[in-house]
């Protein structure tokens, strides 16, 4: 399955099963912050970011905030993607 993340003016294309808005904030947490040398955590692996993808395959979005993007909103095109998501029945939750 491939899906969306979106926090703040951010996003990621991500292969994987739909998170749990918990599981989500820790994957948006643990790809925003730059830990070099760090490992992703176990309950983590099953997400990957994928570079390019078809937004027809896109089956999932989750839509997040975390307190280091509390300032910013989605950008113009991803919430036109969102809502395009949206029309096609996919359920976008946040």
């Amino acid at each position: 399955m491939t899906g969306i993340l979106v926090h703040g003016d951010n996003h990621f294309i991500v292969r994987g099963p739909e998170p749990s808005l918990e599981t989500a904030r820790d994957l948006a947490r643990h790809w925003t912050l730059i830990q070099i040398g760090a490992r992703t955590p176990a309950h983590l692996r099953s997400w990957t970011i994928v570079n390019r993808e078809f937004r027809e395959n896109l089956q999932w979005a989750v839509v997040i905030e975390l307190a280091i993007d509390a300032d910013t909103s989605v950008s113009p095109a991803v919430s036109a993607l969102l809502d395009e998501l949206r029309a096609r029945g996919v359920r976008v939750r946040s």
